[in-house]
């Protein structure tokens, strides 16, 4: 096989960078290029709300690699401030807009790696800019939010209440600042399950954060250049900062444009090599739709994790592999304020939208022995199928052990156990590390 010389990779995150090195170790002679339309390379992006929060103290923690370092080490061509505005699959050429001084210019190539992430969704009410409405997803939002918080004062707004909006909630509320929450639907989190938003909105509470939920018509108001004040449902709420985080979708655009096929949830389709409907073309992270381990269907998850293997098997294979990637199980984890919510699999929600028959466990038990210092109370609900009692999905709220309770059930699923496998497990035991009885224990009692 000829391997290819010219590797063009679009877009230089978690996915575009891993892509990039790995086809120029796969491939050293081939010429291969990043382009990338912000200033940035290779940035840590959820680590983004602790620089906020003050945890991580410099921004410049965030950068892994800057275009010259990258290009020396990994002989890979760096192109910041470069937009791909055109795949030209007829000549195999792309069309870049350089944003430095407005001109255009065409690179020929063997093949493509699309790497373009995703991109934030918006409100329609939002949709005039204002000098203190802000999101937070890349270095330039932090940057300009922390530029302006030299001159505001202490109200913030988050409008939404998923996994970035509350983590830039705790963001706020421990640097001082009076926060509100705005959510559209009756609890925070609305994607979890129901016994864990109640939880989720109790720590918010505790917190001092003010949540409004359920909440179908906020309106901004505008004041020259600056949104005032926020109009939920008639109460008129004052606001400094307004930080909309309202989900992602996939950063398909340019993939449209080139007439590639989409999936189902707007992300781009890819086959078991991470190839498009072009046979010169891949694509990797958040832009794509994957194989769901659990229904054998394509589902959106955008995750770094993920995003860096798949634009590792991406460049690859691009390069001339043809290394196949494995069907995903969900397996996300969130730090809220001194608790950490743990989401694998399948939630009640879609193994029903799955048309599954399953039954579903709750219990709450200790992270230690309960007359040990630091014991607190865990949360646990297991989501198994009815007939087989495969584990389908869990979901944990407490301190950090979930994160074990989820690698662990994750690979329960990925295994096909059947629930009652819980109770047999040998679990680890010490006073100030672990309970007695293990919570997935107690859950698995409950199904035998």
């Amino acid at each position: 096989m000829i391997k290819s010389r010219e590797i063009i990779v679009i877009g230089g995150n978690a996915a575009g960078a891993a892509a990039a090195a790995k086809a120029k170790r796969v491939n050293p002679e081939a010429n291969v290029t990043i382009f990338e339309a912000s200033e940035y390379i290779s940035t840590g992006t959820c680590e983004i709300p602790y620089v906020l929060s003050g945890e991580i103290k410099d921004y410049k923690d965030l950068l892994i690699y800057d275009p010259a370092t990258f290009r020396n080490e990994k002989g890979v061509n760096v192109f910041t401030k470069h937009r791909v505005d055109e795949i030209n699959r007829k000549n195999k050429e792309i069309k870049v807009l350089d944003l430095y001084n407005g001109t255009i210019h065409f690179y020929k190539y063997d093949k493509v790696i699309i790497a373009t992430g995703a991109k934030s969704k918006s409100l329609k009410q939002f949709s005039s800019p204002a000098v203190n409405l802000f999101e937070l997803k890349n270095i330039n939002d932090l940057l300009r939010i922390q530029e302006y918080l030299k001159k505001a004062n202490r109200n913030v707004a988050v409008i939404g209440s998923g996994y970035i909006g509350l983590e830039t909630a705790d963001a706020f509320s421990k640097k001082g600042f009076e926060v509100i929450v705005i959510e559209q639907e009756k609890h925070p989190l609305s994607s979890a399950e129901p016994e864990i938003q109640l939880l989720v909105e109790e720590l918010i509470t505790k917190k001092n954060v003010r949540f409004f939920g359920g909440i179908k018509n906020l309106k901004p108001n505008y004041v020259d250049d600056k949104i005032e004040s926020l109009n939920i449902e008639g109460r008129i709420v004052d606001v400094d900062l307004v930080i909309l985080s309202v989900g992602f979708i996939p950063n398909s655009d340019l993939a449209k444009k080139a007439k590639l096929e989409i999936g189902e949830y707007d992300g781009i389709r890819v086959d078991a090599i991470l190839k498009t409907s072009d046979a010169h073309i891949y694509a990797a992270g958040d832009c794509i739709e994957i194989l769901n381990e659990i229904t054998h269907r394509p589902f959106y998850l955008p995750i770094a994790t993920l995003a860096h293997d798949h634009g590792h098997i991406a460049g690859g294979n691009a390069a001339g592999r043809n290394n196949r990637v494995n069907p995903a199980i969900r397996n996300i984890s969130v730090k809220l304020w001194d608790k950490f919510y743990i989401n694998v699999g399948l939630s009640t929600l879609e193994a029903k939208e799955s048309k599954l028959k399953f039954k579903t466990v709750t219990e709450t038990g200790r992270n230690l022995v309960s007359i040990m210092p630091g014991s607190e109370k865990v949360f646990g609900k297991i989501v198994y199928e009815e007939d087989s009692k495969r584990i389908l999905g869990a979901s944990f709220f407490g301190g950090m052990e979930v994160s074990g309770y989820g690698d662990l059930i994750s690979a329960l699923i990925k295994t096909k156990q059947p629930a009652g496998i819980l109770t047999e497990i040998n679990y680890n035991y010490t006073p100030p590390l672990s309970p007695q009885i293990n919570l997935l224990s107690l859950l698995g009692r409950k199904i035998n």
